[in-house]
């Protein structure tokens, strides 16, 4: 079975990228110093330490294996100047119930961030402004209900 495409950014990519040399180059070593002084202090059956590296190190290795995974499957979104919503557009929309305006850049769902206006192309009101162009209005199914936005504009 082929696995899904991860849509990334040329900046999520380099992020990834950034975070796994950082796991195998200095996490790895640290990791592996503490095996060393937990295996130091003798008696293995016994040593908290021991098992925890053990532990943390089987952590890093599985978080290391699913980053080269989503990076071998990662397709890095080109720019382009499109007058339609797709995955690396900035979009500015107003709820139109309460007239607040958003700022928001659509990305795949391994770089949303909310807290920094990024949400996920899956998302409620990103699946919902795809494909549409500026002017558009949709309706949002959220937990608290359906929202109305309108799709102010696209870059």
């Amino acid at each position: 079975m082929a696995e899904k495409k991860i849509l990334l950014t040329q900046d999520g990519y380099d992020k990834l990228v950034e975070k796994l040399d950082y796991m195998k180059s200095v996490r790895r070593i640290e990791i592996s110093e503490r095996l060393k002084a937990a295996i130091a202090l003798g008696d293995l059956s016994e040593n908290s330490e021991y098992d925890d590296a053990k532990n943390e190190q089987g952590r890093l290795e599985s978080e290391i294996s699913e980053l080269e995974a989503k990076l071998r499957n990662s397709e890095i979104i080109q720019s382009t100047a499109s007058s339609k919503v797709m995955v690396g557009s900035t979009v500015t929309v107003r709820d139109v119930e309460l007239d607040q305006i958003e700022t928001y850049m659509i990305v795949g769902s391994t770089e949303a961030d909310p807290d920094n206006n990024k949400i996920s192309d899956e998302s409620p009101l990103g699946a919902a402004i795809l494909d549409k162009m500026a002017g558009a209005v949709v309706q949002v199914h959220a937990p608290a209900g359906v929202i109305e936005f309108e799709l102010l504009d696209v870059k």
